[in-house]
């Protein structure tokens, strides 16, 4: 999961960039760049770390121009030790793209290789963003052949791409001495926003992966960017918009950014994320009294931190004590996202440390986000224990995650996860918990079609196996486990694409 945006201002956009990244600084860990427009110059710094060791002043001061885009990243696939799949990516040709990526292709092997023998365009990364990047290229190449480019042929290319891309994906590109382009995969899977500020020097637009990264930059959150749908700005300022999709368009986002990745400030397809949780916790709530005793539970305490909302609705539903037992280290990167089990169980206790006296000789339901791999989860357990508590129940605001997902999450293979070939009860042996309740899927879904019934359908692949790019099967998933088997043995993070 990575956090995009771009920018096209009526002043010096770097410091805009830069602030809006630390916002979704969330997004990802791994990388961060930025590149912005002068003239007919692009100018570009990347690099790995954080938003804030990446830039320095003089990075800052070779970032001219009024308009530009950037990007947070952690990696799916490709190597992390190489800049060269950090983003944003550039082409010269034709006119000159600057370009960043959320989401993840499914065909993209496919499409390198087409690209290779029909387009005659060179791929130098194993980055699916790179590749997206070259269709669209090669598309905007086709659509603007002979003519000066202009809305329609962007359009035109979008279509183009959304023929022959599969997957999810959020996409901002900047055209030198155009504009910028701004589209969705037309299923919406990934999240895209689009911001205004009105100010004394004119109009300015923002677009992002969330609207805090708008509203925290003093933009109005306008809309969402449409599944399948394009935004073109031009250089002044001009905005225009197209659906280019087709019959094929269907909004189906991914309930995991409303479960975990999202910040709470944010609002996303019309759903506050808060809110969402809150829901989550009231439905939560109530499987919880149909599974446990709830005159064994003392007191519900909070996962730190995406967990809180719902813990404390769940709390208030059933009328049990809630208390705060676990304190966050906030300098420590998120467990979900780091590279390799042993660092992540390494880091759990780094992350958090227990107030015993808030454990000592009480039964404690934990309440968390979600179980992926477990190796958190049981780490908890163990702390909760040592800190005293007789019992410690654990519940999941998410359902059992079970399968792969192809779509940019990194949690590529069904043998890391610890629901895999276990029913409830031996996960909550493996994690050492007196007792688990998990989300049904049918409630998570329903708490985020209760603040938006205009979402019917959501991709929750990693909870039923059900794939609604319809291209990915058997052979397609032993793929992708033996290629991110290889690379975690030879020490790399991988999956079947390089998730941007």
């Amino acid at each position: 999961m990575c956090g995009i945006v771009g920018v096209m201002g009526q002043s010096p956009v770097n410091q805009l960039i830069y602030d809006s990244l630390l916002l979704l600084q969330h997004r990802g860990q791994d990388a961060a760049g930025i590149a912005t427009a002068h003239e007919q110059f692009f100018s570009m710094h990347k690099a790995h770390g954080l938003v804030r060791d990446v830039f320095r002043t003089r990075n800052m001061r070779s970032l001219p121009g009024n308009s530009g885009l950037g990007q947070v990243r952690y990696p799916t696939a490709g190597s992390s030790a190489s800049v060269d799949e950090a983003q944003p990516f550039y082409v010269n040709a034709p006119f000159g793209i600057t370009f960043v990526h959320n989401g993840n292709l499914t065909n993209w092997r496919e499409l390198r290789e087409a690209l290779f023998k029909h387009d005659r365009r060179h791929i130098n990364t194993n980055s699916d963003s790179e590749v997206l990047l070259n269709v669209f290229a090669h598309e905007l190449q086709q659509a603007s052949n002979g003519v000066t480019l202009d809305e329609h042929a962007v359009f035109e290319a979008v279509r183009a791409v959304h023929r022959r891309a599969k997957g999810a994906y959020a996409v901002i590109a900047h055209i030198s001495s155009f504009g910028l382009v701004a589209f969705r995969d037309p299923h919406g899977i990934r999240p895209l926003c689009l911001g205004r500020h009105d100010g004394g020097a004119g109009t300015e637009w923002m677009l992002a992966s969330e609207s805090v990264a708008l509203t925290g930059c003093g933009f109005n959150l306008v809309r969402d960017v449409a599944p399948g749908e394009a935004v073109v700005i031009t250089e002044d300022g001009r905005l225009s918009r197209q659906g280019c999709a087709g019959d094929d368009r269907e909004h189906t986002p991914c309930v995991f950014e409303y479960v975990y990745f999202a910040r709470p400030d944010s609002v996303m397809d019309g759903v506050s994320i808060y809110d969402a949780r809150l829901h989550m916790g009231e439905y939560l709530a109530d499987n919880v009294a149909k599974s446990l005793r709830l005159g064994d539970i003392d007191v519900v305490m909070p996962i730190p931190d995406s967990s809180r909302p719902s813990a404390m609705q769940l709390a208030a539903r059933l009328n049990l004590c809630y208390r705060e037992g676990f304190i966050k280290n906030r300098y420590v990167g998120r467990t979900f996202i780091m590279p390799g089990q042993a660092v992540r169980k390494k880091s759990v206790r780094q992350k958090l440390s227990a107030i015993d006296l808030e454990f000592r000789g009480k039964n404690v339901l934990l309440v968390d986000d979600s179980i992926v791999r477990g190796t958190t989860s049981r780490e908890i357990v163990d702390m909760a224990r040592a800190a005293g508590a007789r019992k410690v129940f654990f519940a999941s605001a998410a359902p059992a995650v079970r399968y792969p997902n192809v779509y940019g999450i990194d949690m590529p293979t069904q043998a890391e996860l610890i629901a895999t070939g276990r029913d409830t009860e031996q996960v909550a042996r493996e994690i050492g918990a007196d007792g688990l309740v998990y989300q049904a899927l049918e409630d998570l879904e329903q708490s985020l079609r209760d603040l938006n019934p205009a979402m019917r359908r959501f991709e929750s692949s990693c909870f039923n196996g059900e794939y609604i790019t319809g291209d990915i099967d058997a052979a397609y998933l032993e793929r992708l486990s033996l290629s991110r088997g290889g690379a975690v043995r030879s020490g790399a993070m991988a999956a079947d694409g390089d998730e941007a």
